[in-house]
């Protein structure tokens, strides 16, 4: 099956919008990483550093791929079940089971924030908390590092925890 020149062109035209498109996107995400370096680093100006992008296989024509699609979904086998977690028969501490040091850093940044507001005194908003945190070298994953501060912070203020949520964002000691 050929092309038309009109369609050739008309395919044409549509991948150039979506590589317009898809270079909008990585030019966002170069500004987010690059804010979010500056933010975690107060003080020192990073310049936004190119991210190299894997190169992509070559993919077949749209058509051509949702064909083959419906062919595959007729005879496909169905996916085997998961097998069952292991079991382990006795306890272990913490540093021999996987993301335990991601649990060690979460602990630690909340006792930095805990930290961080008896010092202060006062209630401080999450913002003004992960300024604090940034600056003692503290990170976060995640695009937005206060938005999942004020998550962690808003986890721990339920059912009694150390924090207290007084507002929007805002946060205290319980007593």
């Amino acid at each position: 099956m050929f092309l038309s020149e009109a369609e050739a062109e008309a395919r044409l035209d549509e991948l150039r919008r979506q590589r317009a498109a898809l270079d909008r996107a990585i030019a966002e995400h170069e500004l987010y990483l690059d804010l979010g370096r500056r933010l975690a680093r107060p003080g020192i100006a990073e310049p936004a550093r190119p991210v190299p992008v894997p190169a992509e296989p070559s993919r077949p024509d749209p058509a051509s791929r949702s064909e083959s699609l419906h062919s595959r979904s007729a005879s496909a086998e169905p996916a085997p079940a998961p097998s069952p977690a292991p079991v382990r028969p006795d306890p272990t501490p913490d540093a021999d089971l996987p993301g335990a040091a991601a649990r060690r850093e979460g602990r630690r940044l909340i006792e930095a924030a805990e930290e961080i507001l008896a010092e202060a005194g006062r209630p401080m908003h999450a913002a003004e908390i992960w300024e604090q945190l940034a600056a003692r070298g503290l990170t976060l994953p995640g695009h937005d590092p206060v938005a999942a501060l004020n998550t962690r912070l808003w986890k721990r203020a339920q059912g009694g925890g150390v924090f207290r949520r007084l507002g929007d964002a805002v946060y205290g000691l319980a007593s």
